[in-house]
């Protein structure tokens, strides 16, 4: 998973981290168990009541502690069962296409699970076991977690299209709007035309322009033929009226120089009330609009999905921010062996990233920081992050740069959309029976 715009983000509130009840229970009598029935069969894979009731207890609690307003317990049950079958259905899916989890990935994990309670894997499995719950299937369940997110995250990925068409449109609308922004050096070859000349006088003239135009299309200097030529202020300079901003120059001038690129001729002779304009794109400089600092950081992730798994990661990423910043670990160390994002085998190097590539949360957090600084815990969709910045850079965005932050903005706004085709058509495709509770 990278942390860009336009991944999957995590929407299904999938358990990875569910140990905080085995920990809870191992500090209490262990509760007498309810009698347990399966209520869904997705595929061949079963959702069961404990598991409903155990999803809504956690919900209940974390919405008790902040506040959350919650549905009748009949709904939430029923969105909560809704949920269940859509991972299921997702699993069963990710398990024909021969998905796979390495085992140090599940390990990697465990081990922050584990941190974030302050204990070590084995008095995690310790105390699963001690409350009467086996350490094995929960495992399995860890692993079963991770297949559903990696399965999500690639097939929605794959179903955002993003045409060329629709990158140009992005990239002139984003001209448009900051057009006051954009800068132009235009030379020009002036041949004026006095007020109230004749048809002939406007005949001459314009034949000079024309004649000028032709000189420079066939191959003669454009500074040299204004020189001569020329009675403009500027044909000393070749005609640069040097850099202005977009809103600073004549409509008729920024009409006919917007579509060309640096180095092109108008295609024609322009009319003025001045006169007779032979124009020259010397630069466009995309300032505010096109030119970005970009950031080269890196990060570690912790996924979580409800409350006590978060409190329990911005803890942990506290500790290890103090043995950073006391110089007892190093930041990529830290996230190669504990960072649960693809980014862990490069220490969490995320590369250089223009401005809206990453999430709004994560990228104010990085923004705020000094080279080589530390946030503090960051929360976002995709889980708690801790994050360094390495360098920064300012960049004038080539075209190449331009069309790639537009596809990135443009996925992040398809990405909802595809999401929830993409999971209705897994429910479609998934056999699902629903059961009553068994009468007593």
């Amino acid at each position: 998973m990278k942390l860009r715009l336009s991944i999957a983000a995590s929407r299904l509130g999938l358990s990875l981290l569910c140990a905080a009840a085995a920990l809870g229970h191992a500090q209490t009598p262990m509760a007498p168990r309810m009698a347990d029935y399966i209520v869904a069969v997705v595929n061949q894979e079963s959702v069961t009541a404990f598991e409903v009731r155990q999803r809504v207890q956690r919900i209940q609690a974390e919405a008790q502690r902040t506040g959350a307003p919650l549905p009748a317990v009949t709904q939430l049950e029923r969105e909560v069962l809704d949920s269940l079958i859509d991972e299921r259905a997702i699993l069963s899916q990710a398990r024909e296409a021969g998905m796979r989890v390495d085992d140090g990935d599940v390990d990697r994990a465990l081990a922050n699970i584990a941190a974030q309670n302050q204990i070590s894997v084995v008095a995690l499995r310790d105390r699963m076991v001690a409350d009467g719950m086996d350490f094995n299937r929960f495992r399995a369940n860890v692993r079963e977690q991770i297949i559903v997110e990696r399965m999500r995250e690639r097939e929605v990925s794959q179903r955002v299209r993003i045409t060329d068409t629709e990158v140009e449109d992005y990239i002139e609308k984003q001209r448009g709007e900051r057009a006051g922004d954009v800068e132009y050096n235009i030379a020009q070859i002036l041949i004026p035309v006095p007020e109230g000349a004749s048809a002939a006088v406007l005949s001459e003239r314009r034949a000079q322009a024309e004649a000028a135009l032709a000189r420079v299309r066939g191959g003669e200097d454009f500074a040299a033929v204004a020189k001569a030529v020329s009675q403009d202020a500027n044909k000393e300079r070749g005609g640069e009226i040097g850099l202005r901003p977009a809103d600073r120059l004549p409509d008729l001038f920024l009409d006919a120089v917007r579509p060309l690129g640096s180095g092109s001729l108008a295609p024609s002779v322009l009319r003025s009330g001045a006169g007779f304009h032979v124009l020259k794109l010397v630069e466009r400089r995309d300032a505010a609009a096109f030119r970005v600092t970009q950031t080269k950081a890196r990060h570690i992730l912790l996924r979580v999905n409800d409350a006590s798994n978060r409190d329990a990661a911005v803890r942990q990423m506290r500790e290890w921010r103090g043995q950073i910043e006391r110089g007892t670990r190093r930041f990529e160390d830290l996230a190669r062996e504990r960072s649960e994002d693809g980014s862990a085998s490069s220490g969490g190097d995320l590369g250089w990233a223009s401005p809206g590539q990453f999430v709004p949360e994560f990228e104010q957090a990085m923004n705020q920081l000094a080279l080589g600084g530390v946030s503090e815990p960051v929360v976002s969709r995709f889980g708690v992050h801790l994050i360094q910045v390495v360098e920064r850079r300012d960049v004038a965005l080539d075209n190449k740069q331009l069309r790639d932050q537009a596809r990135a903005a443009l996925r992040e706004q398809k990405f909802e959309e595809a999401y929830g085709e993409w999971l209705k058509e897994t429910r479609l495709r998934t056999y699902v029976e629903r059961r009553e509770a068994p009468q007593l």
